[in-house]
């Protein structure tokens, strides 16, 4: 079902996602990461380019992983570099080798996966030693409208889950802080959702 979303909304997703949040969001998990330009970061349900975008301006290569084929065909349209490299999958399957990247990045990918601890593992599993796993998403919240309307699967997650999968995946270091912005919606019947957006970070 989120695949079937995002395949609709692709052309349009740059001015809805202005809507839903800001480049705070980017900024802080960046900062989470400590990126250096030279590395090779996996910027895993990329969309169009939001993480992708900046990571290429910092002087780092990125492979976009996206399911959405539409998706993958705007980012290409946006991004004019040989800095990055694309591909279509899912995120619990990754088609790219075990301990090859200094990072991972997934901005509000998990609360539409099917399975959040194994996309986490998936996602830590491709991280080389030292490497830091940065995931930005929403805190538990109780807003209907957005499985509804969005295709979301999960209502947000708890802080303490989430560090106890990137625990139970093998990581270190492991940080669940607040990004200090919300993510706000508005449902077709006016209802008006606030979520704040945390970001977790660990290293393998």
């Amino acid at each position: 079902m989120s695949k079937e979303y995002f395949e609709t909304v692709a052309q349009e997703w740059d001015t809805l996602r202005e809507g839903f949040f800001s480049q705070a969001v980017r900024e802080k998990a960046f900062a989470k990461a400590g990126i250096c330009p030279g590395t090779v970061a996996v910027d895993v349900g990329s969309g169009t380019g939001f993480i992708t975008e900046g990571l290429v301006s910092e002087g780092v290569y990125v492979i976009a992983v996206d399911e959405s084929e539409s998706m993958i065909r705007e980012l290409k349209k946006k991004i004019q570099s040989s800095e990055f490299g694309c591909c279509i999958a899912e995120v619990e399957a990754l088609p790219i080798t075990s301990g090859s990247t200094f990072y991972v990045f997934s901005n509000m990918v998990l609360h539409h996966v099917e399975n959040p601890p194994s996309a986490i593992k998936e996602m830590a599993r491709i991280l080389r030693p030292g490497g830091i796993l940065v995931i930005t998403d929403l805190d538990e919240h109780q807003f209907e409208f957005l499985r509804e309307e969005h295709s979301d699967r999960w209502m947000g997650f708890k802080r303490e889950h989430v560090k106890a999968w990137f625990e139970q995946a093998g990581l270190t270091n492991v940080d669940v802080d607040c990004v200090g912005e919300d993510c706000c919606s508005t449902s077709r019947s006016h209802e008006q959702a606030q979520i704040s957006i945390f970001v977790a970070s660990g290293s393998r």
